[in-house]
């Protein structure tokens, strides 16, 4: 076990303190007292504990519109950087921003593996690789915890999907679940002494996570011997007996399974016993030691804003760090200035910040640079600069915002609340919205609403038919002075889906005069029972009321775009997705980008005219690339945080030279994943999926498809540089077995930078084990990576370290890790494809090694 990074343990003082408590004080315990927050036992002087998402931005208790917060780079972009220090930075910075919210802990990071390039979750978790996402996670988690803020290292386990992800069942082999799935976390719980796990919602094998000991309980703490406290996903408590297998804390509160009643109930019948119920009180109890609640940290402050300028330029170098340059034909980045008369930015997410996905990762950011920003407030004076969207892409339309007053005068909505079902008596609460949407999830003023009136009134900017969305959680109306214009007479058929931003929605269209004012007013009712297999979305309400003038969308933006390119010397194009396409709560249907080829369309026809044309494409997945022959360069950027349009543009202009590589495969096609067919969309129906691929997953899968059509179009690992380098010197010591005092592999190389730019080149150990009739490994695994910075003409050296975990497999025969003797290959390389492998190395293993529980 590593150094325990400030922990406190002092378990006798614990013990002390649970002996003073009663039953009901111990049982108030095991679940949080409201959405956020812990309950404090005064009579024992146990306080109050307040958490906050997530992994890229410390949001605070609001999900939407709440205090602002930096917005840092997703787990995806920082993976991509493949730099150690930057993880730790980045976890140290957002325990700064989580005391700023009242926060001592903080819901990140997100390990689970890329399973599928349809994650619509992966974004926010680091790779396909384990080793990859365990190293970078856990000096994530040690910077996080040097500010004295706990990790939750989630969702532990096997939470790759999100489609019906709190029901779905999913058959994953023992070896795939200790090789790829499990490895992140132990790495995590073993190297960075996490003081927070969270338990996630699929059942593994048939059974919820917390409805039996093995995860939490025999792997987690007496495998792997972690002393922490574990805490359920948001309503991923699915029994009373969850106490029995090792889940200290229900979240949210009030608790559901581990009301008094219940656990009372249980304690009779000897489901669980009080032994249960002490081991869960000391690991809350510990928790709130380690992050300082007993002591300096007693009171909660209000939550601040605070903008801080070195947490602004950590945002955008790690952002431009994790750009991966995928294609620059003919060098032609970087942009030379000087010879660049008029640039055309092109795209309709040209003046849009991809700063982060969907879901629990979103924020209220202190501020958001789009490509556009950028663009004009450094090149504005030195280049000329047009613009055309070239396509729409709404999944939903943009919430109606300007023009807006409501009946207290202020810019925006006024809801009212009723605990009536006709809202005829004064309501019981009111509250304003700055736009169209409102939600009551997470709302603990207005539990037990039955009605909402949600109103204000609109002038429109330009007389015309304008175009409206309107859809509703539960039943709802829409009036426009007065007058019933739609009507949503059942709930929405996808509740999660709806209050993630992808609401099945009624489109119409309404003849607006500008100047003119009109009453708009909707009326909704709860859902008693949500569309989304989680309790937390029953009885909530929701609306959404989408804008777009007649004249934005009949205008011909694609025709705007292609004269704006031919006229231009350079033509960037900017696509991807939004947080309405990519987000938590629902994976992606395709690869393509949206909407219905319209993305592609543009890129196509912008190339045709102009041969200088770059693509930067912002999204967390790889996506489906028709085009790539007829663009000169191509970038992936990730969701890069609050400074992505300067992230950008550094890489664009070379003020950063590219050296991101990529964390996941990127595949030519869906259909040539190891998991197609068994994936997401494809058990909706079901509620079960089989994975399929078992260890072959990313990288591991497509080796064996070297050379054909199934070949990746990127490999893992890959990405250009501005410089040249050149790996050589490979050398290596040390051994596995066979009498060796320490068991480690010791391996170094040498970089020189050959180019004419200083850059940065991550070289890239792989282990390639021996064939042996009847087992199926793969082709090789990650097991070692150094990111060095190299001035041109310099060379620096780089040195790896790997134990018995680099060579070893999960023999199901046996429960235990193996390692086989003969000879393996160390790969030395800059990517996973084989013509970047710079050197091979022969460690030969005398005898089997066998090893673990």
């Amino acid at each position: 076990m590593a150094e325990s990074n400030g922990s406190i343990d002092h378990d006798e003082k614990i013990e002390d303190l649970a002996a003073r408590m009663t039953l009901d004080e111990k049982i108030t315990l095991l679940a949080a007292k409201n959405i956020w927050e812990t309950p404090e036992i005064q009579r024992v002087g146990i306080p109050s504990l307040k958490v906050t998402d997530g992994p890229n931005g410390a949001r605070g208790g609001n999900f939407f519109d709440g205090t602002t917060a930096a917005c840092f780079p997703s787990c995806v972009s920082l993976a991509a950087t493949f730099n150690r220090d930057l993880s730790r930075q980045i976890g140290k910075a957002l325990g700064q921003e989580a005391i700023t919210k009242g926060a001592y802990v903080l819901l990140g990071p997100t390990v689970c593996c890329h399973r599928s390039p349809l994650g619509g979750r992966n974004f926010e978790a680091f790779s396909e690789d384990p080793h990859l996402s365990g190293i970078l996670a856990t000096e994530y988690v040690k910077g996080l915890q040097e500010e004295r803020v706990a990790a939750t290292v989630k969702h532990y386990l096997a939470n790759e999907q999100d489609t019906r992800r709190f029901t779905v069942n999913q058959t994953i082999s023992e070896r795939a679940l200790r090789e790829i799935y499990l490895r992140p976390f132990e790495m995590v719980a073993k190297d960075a002494d996490p003081w927070c796990f969270m338990s996630s919602y699929p059942k593994i094998n048939g059974m919820h996570v917390d409805a039996q000991s093995k995860f939490l309980i025999d792997i987690l703490r007496n495998e792997w011997g972690y002393k922490g406290l574990v805490m359920s996903d948001w309503g991923a408590t699915t029994t009373v007996e969850s106490i029995k297998h090792g889940l200290d804390l229900e979240m949210p509160g009030p608790a559901r399974f581990r009301n008094p009643e219940a656990v009372i109930k249980a304690l009779k019948d000897g489901s669980i016993s009080e032994s249960d119920i002490d081991d869960r009180i000391g690991n809350i109890i510990r928790l709130l030691k380690n992050v300082g609640k007993f002591d300096d940290r007693r009171a909660t402050p209000t939550e601040q804003a605070i903008d801080r300028p070195e947490h602004r330029a950590l945002i955008r170098k790690t952002g431009g760090e994790g750009i991966v340059l995928l294609k620059n034909e003919g060098d032609i980045l970087p942009l030379d200035v000087k010879k660049t008369r008029k640039i055309a930015l092109l795209g309709p997410l040209a003046k849009y910040a991809a700063a982060h996905g969907g879901g629990s990762a979103s924020l209220n950011c202190h501020y958001k640079v789009t490509p556009y920003d950028a663009f004009v407030d450094r090149l504005g004076s030195k280049v000329e600069i047009t613009h055309s969207a070239g396509a729409h892409i709404f999944r939903v339309y943009p919430d109606l915002e300007a023009g807006c007053l409501n009946s207290l005068g202020n810019p925006g909505f006024l809801a009212e609340f009723y605990m009536t079902p006709i809202p005829t008596s004064a309501p019981f609460r009111t509250e304003e919205y700055p736009r169209g949407s409102f939600t009551t999830l997470m709302n603990t003023h207005v539990i037990g609403c039955q009605t909402v009136r949600f109103s204000t009134s609109y002038t429109a900017p330009t007389t015309g038919s304008h175009y409206l969305s309107f859809s509703g959680l539960g039943p709802s109306k829409l009036f426009i002075n007065n007058i019933l214009i739609a009507h949503q007479p059942d709930p929405t058929p996808d509740a999660m889906g709806f209050l993630l931003g992808v609401q099945d929605e009624i489109r119409l269209q309404y003849p607006f005069t500008a100047t003119h004012t009109y009453d708009i007013v909707i009326e909704t009712h709860p859902d008693p029972l949500a569309n989304a297999e989680l309790h937390l979305l029953n009885h909530q309400s929701s609306i959404h009321l989408g804008f777009v003038t007649q004249q934005e969308m009949d205008r011909d933006l694609l025709s705007e775009a292609v004269d704006l390119a031919r006229d231009a010397d350079m033509a960037i194009v900017f696509v991807g997705n939004t947080t309405q396409w990519e987000t938590e709560g629902q994976d992606l249907s395709s690869m393509a980008l949206p909407a219905s080829g319209s993305q592609d369309a543009l890129i196509a026809a912008v190339a045709d005219v102009n041969p200088k044309t770059v693509v930067v494409n912002t999204t967390g997945v790889p996506v489906l690339t028709p085009w790539i022959e007829d663009v000169s360069a191509f970038m992936q950027a990730w969701y890069a945080g609050q400074e992505s349009g300067n992230a950008i543009l550094d890489i664009i202009t070379g003020e950063m030279c590219p050296s991101g590589k990529l964390p996941v495969s990127w595949p030519r096609r869906y259909e040539d994943t190891g998991c197609f067919g068994h994936f997401g969309l494809d058990s909706k129906e079901s509620g079960k999926v089989e994975y399929v691929e078992g260890v072959g997953v990313g990288y591991r899968w497509f080796d064996q498809f070297y050379g054909d059509e199934k070949e990746v179009r990127w490999a893992f690992g890959y990405g250009l540089s501005y410089a040249r380098f050149v790996v050589s010197g490979a050398s290596m010591e040390g051994g596995i077995g066979g009498g060796e005092e320490d068991g480690m592999v010791r391996v170094g190389a040498v970089v020189k930078n050959v180019g004419k730019r200083k850059g940065m080149e991550t070289v890239q150990v792989y282990m390639k084990p021996p064939n042996v009739a009847g087992l199926d490994r793969p082709v090789k695994e990650l097991v070692g990576f150094a990111k060095v910075e190299v001035s041109s003409g310099e060379e620096k050296p780089v040195e790896f370290e790997f134990g018995r975990e680099g060579l070893s497999y999960w023999d199901e025969e046996l429960g235990r890790w193996k390692v086989l003797q003969g000879k393996y290959e160390v790969l030395v390389a800059t990517s996973s494809r084989p013509e970047d492998v710079h050197a091979t190395l022969t460690l030969e293993v005398g005898e089997d090694v066998v090893y673990g529980p």
